[in-house]
């Protein structure tokens, strides 16, 4: 493959305007891209609207470029128009087929050597692109919700995806202030939705067994372990958990107390009982806080953790 260079990209298309193809089209908009935003159902003054709100916390993490939606061009369906794309950006709804519907349609106008880049959340680029016409073209770019405030995407091919797709798309969402990390191998779910899966698997069993409430259990991880996470993964944390020997001596002698807890993990099943209890319990402890609220102090939130960890290094004192 040949796309055209990253310095290059003038115009990319965001194919699905939703609640993340929003998100991603007020990205590209504030690194001073032209967008083609399509969706059959998003009306394109709500889109322009969600754009405008998004604008204040970029321009706080320190995007140069104030999002001027003039640059944004709006289409209801798949058209000549996104000829002019020179990546695109795919955000339709997690369904499989209509994944390869909406492929099959962009393979009609776009260029071969244009980069397909799925938001896909769970699904994996073989079977997305089975049925492509230039499935070499075909990823996966999962980013993590909201995706103009977090920098991850994870990347990843399938099994006819060219390995020159995949280093273009790393460094072009390197350029527009993205944290791509290449995945070795595709995985249902890829890393962060399996990590985050196994954790409210966990949640869900505690709040089935009544060991926690819902809110104690939120308490815990913003309170605890999600203040270390924002700044070390997993396995640093573990490392200093190890003291001046570290990770290895972490694993030989609390290695098995993490095998005795993982034998205790639960397996819930999500009756209509326990679902209908969740629902209660969480509007109970949101303490009726409307989603916008929670997204307002969600979004500042993070402008926040982005200035902190700015001008942290790993030699700070």
């Amino acid at each position: 493959m040949t796309p055209v260079p990253v310095e290059q990209v003038r115009k990319v298309a965001v194919v699905g305007a939703g609640t993340i193809g929003a998100s991603w089209a007020a990205c590209f908009l504030a690194n001073g891209l032209e967008v083609i935003a399509v969706d059959p159902v998003v009306d394109e003054g709500k889109l322009r609207r969600a754009i405008d709100g998004m604008m204040p916390a970029l321009e706080s993490i320190g995007f140069p470029v104030l999002a001027d939606t003039s640059r944004l061009q709006f289409s209801a369906t798949i058209g000549g128009e996104l000829a002019a794309a020179q990546f695109v950006q795919e955000s339709v709804p997690e369904r499989l087929e209509l994944k390869r519907e909406t492929l099959r349609e962009l393979e009609s106008v776009i260029d071969p050597q244009v980069i397909v880049s799925s938001s896909a959340t769970a699904l994996i680029p073989t079977d997305i692109q089975e049925e492509a016409k230039h499935p070499q073209r075909v990823i996966v770019g999962h980013p993590f919700n909201p995706p103009h405030l977090i920098p991850l995407v994870e990347v990843s091919g399938g099994e006819r995806t060219a390995p020159e797709a995949l280093a273009w798309a790393a460094e072009f969402y390197r350029a527009i202030g993205k944290a791509p990390v290449l995945m070795k191998r595709e995985a249902y779910g890829h890393i962060a939705n399996r990590l985050a899966a196994a954790l409210f698997r966990e949640a869900v069993h505690l709040v089935a067994e009544g060991i926690a409430a819902v809110g104690d259990i939120d308490e815990v991880i913003t309170q605890g372990p999600g203040l270390r996470w924002a700044l070390q993964g997993p396995f640093t944390t573990y490392h200093l958990a190890g003291g001046a020997e570290g990770i290895a001596h972490y694993m030989r002698h609390l290695g098995p107390t993490q095998e005795a807890r993982w034998r205790t993990l639960g397996e819930p099943e999500l009756t209509d009982e326990l679902v209908d209890r969740i629902v209660r319990d969480v509007h109970e402890s949101v303490a009726g806080l409307s989603s916008a609220q929670l997204a307002r102090f969600r979004d500042t939130g993070l402008v926040e953790i982005h200035r902190l960890k700015e001008g942290l290094t790993a030699d700070s004192s």
